[in-house]
């Protein structure tokens, strides 16, 4: 448990950037969704659990969080199954357990689980290069979540949990040719998940982000909105509440998905400028945290979680500007969602647990 002295170890530089970025995110959901709503209170609900969230994964040693990683990892999988057969259905996806005031998506802790599982494999024991049997077994640990989040049908964040694997494998020695070979592999495979894995609303949207005017009142809507928004803001914005994408609701979603283009045309370029310096001082000071942590357990942990929050952050906001098909991947710290704020809180707790013990015996 958290020991008084760690205290002075406690990376607050990382904390007040993480908490800044959920700051700006609230302020910007107050805009979109037109003022004071109840949008705004359940993401403020969800910031104070995801702080709870936090203070838990800082508190209890991440050794000991690992040790029970298999416990972890095998309840989040149990609860995908009571989404699949049981989950609240919103918008055609069946990805939320209802618990009254508040809709849980386990979807959402997934990537933590399988962080700490993966971290407690490889970082146990001394390895050299990988064999089959580690390969077959990250194949199996990935897999099996995987499959499930896609057939709620959520595929943007069945996706997120691939940057977590490559991350910790390839640090913990795959050689490069074989990522050359899993490339190759997709490569060959992408006509068969074309016709076969993707629904067709997933295909329509990949071919209309090509040439979005083709449908620019359907599918490409929301991608040439994204772009408007974007463009509209230029250098200082519009001004906080005053623009007119966002409060008049032209881009769909917009305290969601789209809460970076609401932050683009209010705050202009100098305040997307400011919040990318935040979300680049939380990446490489969290770098830094595996780069000092005390074992390969912790290295691993948090390049895991760290993955998955940089794979997001890319794609979201370049997804924002029009240059990423349209997917339904939040914005981490900012976008609305509480499971998702209170994953994500969650997954830098364990990062600030990793530095914040290396110091420990």
């Amino acid at each position: 448990m958290f020991e008084r002295r760690l205290y002075h170890h406690v990376d607050w530089g990382l904390l007040i950037a993480v908490l800044t970025l959920c700051a700006i995110g609230l302020a910007q959901i107050y805009s979109a969704t037109g003022g004071w709503t109840t949008t705004v209170e359940t993401q403020i609900y969800g910031i104070l659990l995801g702080m709870v969230a936090l203070l838990v994964c800082l508190s209890v040693d991440y050794r000991s969080l690992a040790d029970k990683s298999h416990l972890i990892y095998l309840a989040i999988i149990a609860l995908l199954v009571y989404v699949l057969f049981f989950g609240a259905v919103r918008g055609g996806s069946r990805r939320w357990i209802d618990l009254g005031p508040f809709n849980l998506q386990p979807s959402e802790f997934v990537k933590a689980a399988l962080a700490l599982a993966l971290a407690k494999f490889f970082g146990e024991s001394r390895r050299g290069a990988l064999t089959r049997v580690d390969l077959f077994v990250t194949a199996a640990l990935t897999a099996v979540p995987l499959v499930m989040i896609a057939q709620q049908p959520d595929l943007g964040t069945a996706v997120t949990l691939i940057p977590v694997v490559f991350a910790i494998v390839y640090v913990a020695g795959m050689p490069v040719r074989l990522l050359g070979v899993l490339a190759l592999i997709a490569l060959l495979a992408a006509p068969v998940l074309w016709r076969f894995a993707l629904e067709d609303y997933q295909r329509e949207r990949i071919v209309t982000f090509l040439d979005p005017a083709q449908d620019a009142r359907g599918a490409g809507y929301q991608q040439i909105q994204a772009r408007i928004t974007v463009g509209s803001g230029g250098l200082w914005g519009k001004g906080f509440t005053e623009g007119t994408q966002g409060q008049l609701r032209f881009l769909p979603v917009a305290h969601n998905d789209f809460i970076f283009s609401v932050l683009a045309e209010e705050q202009g370029f100098a305040g997307v400028i400011v919040t990318l310096g935040l979300y680049l001082f939380v990446i490489l000071r969290s770098l830094e945290s595996a780069r000092l942590a005390k074992d390969r357990l912790g290295a691993y942990l948090v390049l895991g979680v760290l993955a998955s929050f940089t794979f997001q952050v890319i794609y979201n906001i370049t997804m924002s500007a029009g240059l990423a098909p349209v997917k339904g991947l939040t914005l981490p710290l900012m976008s609305y969602g509480g499971s998702s704020m209170i994953a994500t809180l969650a997954g830098f707790g364990l990062i600030l647990n990793v530095r914040m013990r290396r110091f420990t015996n």
